[in-house]
This record gives structure tokens, C-alpha cells and sequence, in this order.
């Protein structure tokens, strides 16, 4: 008997997990979007989404904060969820982005989101 099996993608090293689940984001797309995640993931900001888009690729998203910023690793965290309208369709995403003190965000994991629609 054989059966076959879907490997999860695997970030390629130095890379945003993102890269690898929206594949079709230009450099100037997730220029936009890591902005608009920063903004949305600010521990002093007020919770709100934060939309980018990019009218030249007709790509566009929204990051949404998820519950309270937290400490991990000297880092402060936070979850998200992304939501992007794509040339392949609309992609939904959960993740954990991270920060070090005085440093930028960085998408420590994200996947599919398996939530409601």
C-alpha cells in the first residue's frame, strides 16, 4: 500500500515564513506589508488592523493583532492573523511575529489559518 503525504513548506533560511505561503508578493508588496504588520503589531498601538496595498500589483492585505503582546526569548511576540488578496486568490494566515528590543518584527511561524471563513 502506498500513500502520499503533503509536506508543510519550510522557510527558506533568512526568510519570512510569509515568502513561502504568499509567493507571488513583490519586493515593493512586502515592503507594504511588513510595514502595515508593524503597525498592527505594536504593543502600543490600540489592537486595530492595519491594511496595505499596492496599486501597481493590484495586491493588497490586512494584518490583525491577536490578543496581547508577550515575552519569549528576550523578544516581545505577538499573534496575528494576515489576510491577502493575491494574483493566485485570497490567502488567509496565522502567525507569531517577534521583536527584539529596539529591533524590527520578524515572522517567527505562520500558516494557514484553519478558522472561520
Amino acid at each position: 500500500m502506498t500513500t502520499a503525504s503533503v509536506l508543510p513548506a519550510r522557510a527558506v533560511e533568512g526568510r519570512s515564513p510569509l515568502v513561502n505561503l504568499a509567493p507571488d508578493l513583490g519586493p515593493e508588496d512586502w515592503r507594504r506589508a511588513e510595514g502595515a504588520m508593524a503597525l498592527a503589531l505594536d504593543p502600543q498601538g490600540n489592537g486595530a488592523p492595519v491594511s496595505w496595498d499596492n496599486a501597481q500589483s493590484g495586491m493588497k492585505g490586512t494584518f490583525t493583532p491577536v490578543g496581547g503582546p508577550f515575552l519569549k526569548s528576550d523578544e516581545i511576540c505577538r499573534a496575528f492573523l494576515a489576510s491577502m488578496s493575491l494574483q493566485t486568490g485570497p490567502v488567509k494566515l496565522q502567525g507569531t511575529a517577534c521583536r527584539p528590543s529596539g529591533g524590527e518584527w520578524a515572522v517567527k511561524d505562520a500558516k494557514p489559518w484553519k478558522g472561520a471563513a
